[in-house]
């Protein structure tokens, strides 16, 4: 770990110490914060939430350099044959003969093996990570295919919070198996028939709905740029999409779009009419402990919020005085709730009446279908009478919670 994201994490530190002291004092004196007091507490809020990203993009970048300089040296190691060599060897120029209209596509579709190179897979239960630019990748030659998938990847924190993620060849419907009931034993008398119970089934079933956009390009631009167009068209793609698909998993509404996570979920505490939506500490105790034990033990169980609740959140606390909340501190260690992660994700509703504002329970009973690779293709004719080139970019997914009967659960705000 560098030197600077020990200091950034120390940072932290202080800054958590210095807003437990300012809520501790308030509730010493059994009053609410001042108008000054708010905003110091908001601004250390967002001190909190800022340190935590860097920090998780710096050791990210860390462990994608090292794992990139790996790859680069098994690639300098490994013996080129030559049936294959054709394929790979001239990468750079198609991708250039593909910007400069020579050819009309180029497709994405990258094998396991070449994600697992990438640094953009993790086995079955785990979500998916993508490389990035900030540890040096912007400074070496590098694939259009690598750049778009990790922008994508790192635009969705429900693709990193440990739900299922399949990867499939093609777009046909996966039918899920699942059960919704369990058989029941009864008491009987002896000689007496026994009750039949049997359990119930169900079949979820992920489609493959389809995310794009058009990225149009002046032709002088194209011919004339001395900067990293490439990396420029890709962020744009990347991000889109990435913003799409992460909206769609947590409240997509199943409608040609996936059906989100918080769409899925089943009540486990309604909050007090006596606040506008806002949780309390026994609310999310009560949440916590709505989720049955084998799922809230998973390792993959994580509360999903968004940055304006964590900071509600991290006022809650006993009547010891010990906070619900706890901050990572150290590399690798999340801010937990329970000893269960804290993720904050953009998508989240935020507090309010009706609103699901949290959701706790295994974030593997989600299943996130992605078909193939992000497709990117060009037409040099679609913009012909204003000398455009457009640029495709196209990615089919789909997402489903398997487990509907209590895997995750959602806090909503009162009614009224």
């Amino acid at each position: 770990m560098s030197g600077y994201t020990t200091m950034l994490l120390e940072q932290r530190a202080k800054t958590w110490e210095q807003a437990k002291a300012l809520l501790d004092a308030a509730t010493k004196e059994e009053r609410k914060l001042t108008g000054e007091e708010e905003a110091s507490y908001a601004k250390m809020t967002e001190d909190l939430n800022a340190s935590r990203a860097m920090v998780d993009k710096l050791i990210e970048d860390e462990r994608n350099a090292t794992a990139s300089e790996e790859s680069l040296r098994k690639l300098a190691e490994a013996p080129v044959n030559p049936a294959h060599a054709p394929a790979k060897a001239n990468e750079s120029e198609a991708l250039r003969a593909f910007l400069r209209g020579e050819t009309r596509a180029y497709e994405i579709n990258p094998t396991v093996a070449e994600v697992r190179a990438a640094g953009a897979y993790r086995e079955q239960r785990a979500g998916l990570s993508g490389l990035t630019a900030a540890a040096g990748g912007a400074t070496q030659p590098t694939n259009f295919y690598n750049q778009l998938w990790a922008h994508l990847i790192n635009s969705s924190q429900m693709l990193q919070s440990g739900i299922t993620v399949l990867q499939t060849n093609d777009g046909n419907q996966i039918q899920l198996p699942t059960t919704t009931s369990h058989s029941t034993a009864t008491w009987g008398a002896a000689q007496a028939p026994l009750n039949e119970s049997d359990p119930a089934f169900a079949q979820r079933t992920l489609s493959a709905y389809k995310a794009g956009l058009l990225i149009s390009v002046a032709n002088e631009l194209i011919e004339d740029t001395g900067v990293d167009l490439q990396g420029y068209l890709s962020m744009q793609a990347g991000r889109a999409i990435g913003n799409l698909i992460g909206q769609g998993l947590v409240v997509g509404t199943g409608t040609g779009q996936p059906t989100g996570i918080t769409t899925l979920t089943t009540l486990g505490k309604t909050g007090s009419t006596a606040v506008v939506g806002a949780p309390n500490f026994d609310d999310m105790i009560a949440l916590y402990y709505s989720v049955i034990p084998q799922y809230r033990a998973a390792a993959s169980a994580a509360w999903i919020t968004n940055d304006v609740t964590v900071g509600v959140l991290r006022t809650l606390k006993n009547t010891y005085g010990q906070y619900l909340w706890q901050p990572g501190l150290t590399e690798g260690t999340p801010d937990t709730m329970l000893g269960k992660r804290v993720i904050s994700e953009v998508w989240m509703p935020g507090t309010a009446l009706n609103a699901k504002s949290v959701i706790f329970g295994d974030m593997a009973a989600y299943f996130a279908r992605i078909v193939n690779g992000l497709r990117f293709e060009q037409s040099r004719d679609y913009q012909f009478n204003t000398d455009q080139t457009t640029f495709r970019a196209v990615l089919r997914a789909d997402g489903t919670l398997l487990d509907q009967t209590g895997a995750v659960k959602h806090f909503v705000g009162a009614a009224s």
